[in-house]
């Protein structure tokens, strides 16, 4: 199945009418013509099929021709507050992956060691997207907005909180501290690792410290980890 993917779409949508860019490439690129059948989702776990009913590659347009609810694969809620990586590539990475394990929400959050304080929020969303639809996954997980540290700690969460640190402090196995069909929020740190301020605070406010193994982890591989575990334990 080829999915494409349109945020504005809704179950009362009759027709479609694809911009520029998604145009060419489905009349050019992948040579779609009238009468081919076209599957969309809105990213909110709905799947559309569509049939072509003009075949231009400057206005492909497609008439709605069934709706179908595609609830998401998991049970759980798993939210991921990670800090940017200093190569832009190695953030695109996690967030590529994650989408396609699973993953519900997304926030960079901005530390003391943070090597990088500026996100391009519009590049990181074309990669989500992209993954949704190379999985085949019909939920868009949420990307937010950068925030600093002490302004995501004071917020009020629901939920197991979980925070990854490497400091040598008594912490436990994610998987003894997660339960399964629960929400569950983890703290992933930069490259230099949360500052013991931070780490202080996180406890202060009831987070749970843990390990994801024996390993010192690239950030990148640290939440990738942490989204894999949480996916393992909710099978």
């Amino acid at each position: 199945m080829q999915l494409f993917y349109n945020a504005d779409i809704t179950k009362n949508t009759t027709q479609l009418t694809f911009d520029k860019i998604e145009s060419k490439h489905i009349v050019r690129v992948l040579r779609k013509k009238e009468s081919d059948i076209l599957h969309i989702t809105n990213g909110l776990g709905f799947l559309f099929e569509a049939k072509i009913t003009v075949a231009s590659d400057k206005k492909c347009i497609a008439e709605i021709i069934s709706v179908e609810e595609k609830p998401k694969p998991w049970q759980y809620y798993l939210h991921i507050a990670i800090a940017p990586t200093k190569l832009n590539d190695r953030m695109e990475w996690f967030l590529e992956k994650a989408t396609e394990i699973g993953i519900d929400e997304i926030t960079p959050i901005i530390c003391n060691n943070s090597e990088r304080r500026i996100v391009k929020l519009e590049r990181f969303e074309k990669i989500i997207q992209s993954a949704m639809k190379q999985s085949l996954k019909f939920t868009l997980p949420q990307i937010n907005k950068p925030v600093k540290f002490n302004d995501f700690i004071n917020q009020d969460f629901e939920g197991t909180l979980c925070i990854a640190h490497c400091e040598d402090q008594e912490k436990n196995l994610l998987k003894s501290v997660v339960n399964p069909s629960e929400k569950t929020t983890i703290l992933i740190g930069p490259e230099g690792d949360f500052s013991i301020q931070e780490i202080t605070k996180a406890l202060e406010k009831n987070w749970i410290p843990i390990s994801l193994g024996e390993s010192r982890l690239r950030t990148e591989t640290a939440g990738l980890v942490a989204v894999q575990n949480v996916s393992f334990i909710n099978q």
